[in-house]
C-alpha cells in the first residue's frame, strides 16, 4: 500500500497549490454583466430558475468591477461605449476572465456599420465565444463550462495571467442543436 492509499484512508487528500487555487477559481466566478442587447435577456433566462448559474457559484451579478473578476459582454458594442468598457474591464482585479456572449459581441453581428465595434476583442482581450443570435442560455452554460476548463489548466505565477492568453469559441451545431468547441 502506497503513501497515497495511506493517505486516502486517513481523509487526506494530496493535491498540488495550483489545482486548488484553480479549483477554487473556478466554483466562486463573480460575473459583471455588460447586457447591451437581445443576448442579455438569455443571460437573464441562464440566470433563472430553470438554469441556475448558482450552481456554477455565480448567484450574485456584482453591480461593481472591483468586486467581479467575469465579465459577460452580451450585445453589439458601440464606439461610444468602447471606451467605457474598456474602463470597466481595466477596474476588474486580477485574475480575471471575458465572454463574449452572442454573435454581435463576438464579430458585430448584423450591425457591419461605422458605429458598431466588429467584435469587442477589439476593445478587451476574450477568453470564450459563444455564438448564437442570440445564444440559448445551454450555450452560455457550455461557454462558463469551457472557461472553467481553461481555468482549470492555468499555471500560476508571478505575472498576469492575460499574458499568454488563448481563446476558446463555442458554437452551435446546426443539425442536432448540440454543442462543439472550435479552437
Amino acid at each position: 500500500m502506497g503513501i497515497e492509499e495511506k493517505a486516502a484512508n486517513l481523509g487526506i487528500v494530496t493535491t498540488t497549490l495550483e489545482t486548488v487555487v484553480n479549483w477554487g477559481r473556478t466554483n466562486a466566478m463573480w460575473p459583471l454583466t455588460f447586457g447591451l442587447a437581445c443576448c442579455a435577456i438569455e443571460m437573464m433566462s441562464a440566470q433563472a430558475s430553470n438554469y441556475d448559474l448558482s450552481r456554477f457559484g455565480m448567484e450574485i451579478n456584482r453591480p461593481s468591477p472591483r468586486q467581479a473578476d467575469l465579465m459577460i459582454v452580451s450585445g453589439r458594442v458601440s464606439r461610444k461605449m468602447a471606451p467605457v468598457l474598456r474602463r470597466l474591464y481595466d477596474q476588474m482585479s486580477d485574475p480575471k476572465w471575458v465572454i463574449a456572449m452572442g454573435d454581435c459581441a463576438s464579430c458585430g453581428g448584423v450591425f457591419n456599420n461605422y458605429a458598431i465595434v466588429q467584435g469587442v476583442d477589439e476593445v478587451v482581450p476574450v477568453d470564450v465565444y459563444v455564438a448564437g443570435c442570440p445564444p440559448r442560455p445551454e450555450a452560455l452554460i457550455d461557454g462558463i463550462m469551457r472557461l472553467h476548463e481553461k481555468v482549470m489548466k492555468e499555471k500560476i505565477s508571478g505575472t498576469s495571467h492575460n499574458a499568454d492568453r488563448t481563446t476558446i469559441r463555442v458554437e452551435q451545431e446546426q443539425q442536432d442543436g448540440g454543442l462543439i468547441q472550435v479552437t
